[in-house]
């Protein structure tokens, strides 16, 4: 488990570069295009977008496996290890649930919908800018089953970043 988590790692580390630089370009060829062309680029604000909504989608996934998601830490802190370790417990599975009722079961079913609606300007279907749902939802599913893993193994709460 844990080989796979350090792949998984590094692919969408290396994932979120590459649309990170790809979303550079693109920004910086629609500003060339808008005002100093004066002729806008179509193309590149729609598949900045597209970059982005998978960026962000991405990096939360990585986030999560990095566990620097957003928690009250000082609250935690001030429990006793055994009370600590549930919580965290508890928030895994919250957030399992999460991902598999709104991002994985809501993701499929946004897919499917926009599956037949073209973009206008790159012209490829809507429902690519919605697949990165499901997937990020089950990178999300998979890191919070490993730090229930590691819970389970160590029995420590675990660090947090």
């Amino acid at each position: 488990m844990e080989s796979i988590k350090k792949i998984l790692d590094k692919v969408l580390s290396t994932i979120c570069v590459i649309l990170f630089g790809a979303l550079v370009v693109l920004v910086t060829w629609q500003v060339i295009t808008r005002f100093i062309l004066n002729n806008p680029s179509a193309f590149s604000e729609e598949l900045a977008k597209y970059c982005f909504v998978w960026l962000v989608m991405f990096g939360a996934a990585f986030v999560f496996g990095e566990n620097g998601h957003m928690r009250i830490e000082f609250i935690q802190d001030s429990m006793p290890k055994k009370l600590r370790i549930a919580s965290q417990l508890f928030i895994e599975v919250s957030i399992i649930a999460f991902s598999a009722l709104v991002l994985i079961s809501g993701g499929l079913t946004t897919t499917k919908i926009a599956w037949t609606q073209m973009s206008a300007a790159l012209n490829v279907p809507v429902g690519y800018l919605y697949a990165v749902m499901p997937v990020s939802g089950g990178f999300i599913i998979f890191y919070c089953i490993y730090n229930i893993y590691v819970i389970a193994k160590t029995k420590k709460p675990l660090e947090i970043v």
